[in-house]
């Protein structure tokens, strides 16, 4: 199953919490740098919890038992989040959005303490990560 299957399955169970990060947190490139090294050091592959994709972070319960994720392997998803690399400048990271599978929640994780995890790593919280700028949407084109 891949990353995308994955998710449409997740998406798709009762137990799933949602939540959009509004605004979106934005990692910045000394962090984001010290993030990516962590969860690739702590791989699901070899005997770490995280996943990580160029769209999308997965975090399970326990390792792959036989280094990929199938029907025979024990491990569960927890929680993704989803995030942009690249934006809004070039070596930065958002967050936009994270999800909690029913597992997850059984296990006691939020949506707070998922991306808390991630972003310690780059020492910061979801709570002091620095927000994207929201700037109100342009005036609509009147003609005359």
């Amino acid at each position: 199953m891949d990353a995308w299957e994955s998710l449409v399955a997740e998406t798709q169970d009762e137990g799933v919490v949602t939540e959009v990060i509004r605004p979106a947190a934005v990692v910045p490139e000394e962090a984001a740098r010290a993030v990516l090294m962590q969860l690739a050091l702590r791989d699901v592959r070899i005997g770490g919890v995280w996943d990580s994709e160029p769209a999308l972070w997965r975090r399970f319960d326990r390792p792959w038992s036989n280094g990929q994720h199938d029907a025979t392997d024990p491990s569960q998803l927890l929680g993704t989040i989803q995030i942009a690399y690249g934006v809004p400048t070039r070596y930065e990271i958002t967050i936009f959005r994270a999800t909690i599978t029913k597992v997850g929640q059984e296990h006691g994780w939020t949506v707070e303490a998922l991306c808390d995890e991630a972003l310690t790593y780059g020492g910061l919280t979801l709570a002091t990560c620095p927000r994207a700028d929201l700037k109100p949407p342009p005036q609509p084109f009147v003609m005359r």
